[in-house]
């Protein structure tokens, strides 16, 4: 069903290619943002329980740092490759530029299947690949965040490691070395469900602006972790019934809509969807041919083909994941009139929210929930306004026109600088 090679980092190159010729782009600014600043490679050695001697392959992809420290989450994941940590890093800089955040663009990954460990491994990989690292990363430098794999306690353990790097004065002042933390650590209320609360408000501006009622409405979700669990849960309170769900182990229909909350609970406790017994098993094909109001993607890059695109009948697309639609897909969605709210602007919830928390950590405060979900609705609001916006007045695409906006905003700042020396 989908092309053996992928080459995710030269799909996002060709969105930043049309972007940059919407925004205006001055030539010698996309040259720049063209390639990473700097690609780290790290092979590490991890004692495992058996006594066993394994090393492991890390990486770390540090895109750009115009607007602020690198910023970007931490994938374990066995299909980890150092071409789709870039593509991910250059993402970063643009959901951070787009959200106005004082951010650049990184991510990092380890490849390895993080299931197939023990605790004690996951933390001794975690804390060696972290020791690794060094001075590549710091609370004003780069600031790595959960992704597929990893979690709060992984950033924990990052953070603890990372401490025990500095010197005795500055250990209380590196908190904000990492983002996603557990809130007892130093991490902040509503950061869990960021991601999807961020999705949830930007799908609010969309079926507001299209007379669009959330109520009553049904949706396929692809990927049941954290991203896709909870914009199930969020809205199922706004009246959105999930009908049919899918993981990496299957997929699981419901015509009355699943329980968002008792399946979250059940994946949290094994890992996955299968086993469930409130769905009927169906096939990869059933699933994304099943009818529904919404579609969010919150798995992994590259799923939605042609096939797929052919296949699917729904109203919208919500990109949960970054990257789900492949080129070939997106154009027949397009063609079909199905419009996509894309991932540079749905599911930047996580890396403002990530802000917040550092902020938190720098002032030495801690902020209610109520008070990091109105920031992010506003930001989340503004950030909508101004692709729409776009996207009307140059007639392109929501992901164009949120690319060119991003875009604007790094050139900006480059005219003003300009280069060294």
């Amino acid at each position: 069903m989908m092309p053996k090679e992928y080459d995710f980092f030269r799909v996002v190159q060709d969105y930043l290619d049309k972007a940059a010729v919407a925004a205006n782009l001055e030539s010698y600014v996309a040259t720049i943002l063209s390639q990473p600043k700097n690609e780290l490679i790290i092979n590490f050695p991890v004692k495992m329980d058996n006594g066993e001697v394994r090393l492991f392959k890390g990486y770390r992809v540090q895109h750009n740092n115009l607007l602020g420290p690198f910023k970007g989450g931490i994938r374990y994941h066995p299909s980890v490759t150092l071409d789709d940590v870039k593509a991910l890093a250059s993402m970063m800089t643009w959901k951070s530029a787009l959200m106005r955040l004082p951010y650049g663009g990184g991510k990092g990954g380890i490849k390895f299947d993080p299931t197939a460990v023990s605790k004690a491994e996951l933390q001794r990989i975690t804390r060696r690949f972290t020791h690794a690292l060094g001075e590549n990363i710091g609370p004003e430098y780069d600031i790595p965040a959960p992704d597929m794999g990893t979690n709060s306690q992984t950033m924990a353990w990052m953070m603890d490691t990372y401490s025990n790097m500095v010197g005795s004065a500055q250990k209380q002042s590196v908190k904000g070395v990492v983002t996603g933390k557990p809130v007892a650590s130093g991490g902040t209320l509503g950061r869990t469900k960021a991601t999807a609360q961020g999705m949830v408000y930007c799908l609010i501006e969309w079926a507001r602006e299209h007379n669009f009622d959330l109520e009553g409405k049904t949706m396929i979700v692809q990927g049941f972790g954290n991203v896709g669990s909870y914009t199930a849960l969020i809205l199922a309170k706004l009246g959105v019934s999930t009908v049919a769900v899918g993981d990496h182990t299957g997929y699981l229909y419901n015509p009355e809509g699943f329980n968002a909350h008792k399946l979250q609970e059940y994946v949290a406790k094994t890992g996955s969807i299968a086993g469930y017994p409130n769905g009927k098993t169906i096939t990869r094909d059933e699933f994304f041919s099943t009818k529904a109001d919404i579609f969010a993607p919150c798995a992994l890059e590259n799923q939605i083909g042609e096939a797929e695109a052919k296949a699917l009948d729904v109203k919208l697309v919500v990109e949960g994941a970054n990257g789900p639609c492949n080129p070939v897909g997106e154009k027949i969605l397009e063609d079909k009139g199905i419009p996509i709210l894309p991932d540079v602007l749905a599911n930047s919830g996580g890396v403002t929210v990530s802000y917040y928390e550092w902020v938190q950590n720098k002032r030495s405060e801690s902020w209610s929930e109520e008070e990091v979900d109105e920031k992010l609705e506003k930001a989340m609001k503004r950030a909508y306004k101004e692709v729409a916006d776009f996207s009307r007045t140059k007639k392109v695409t929501f992901r164009i026109a949120a690319y060119a906006v991003a875009l604007g905003r790094i050139q900006a700042v480059y005219k003003e600088r300009e280069i060294f020396p």
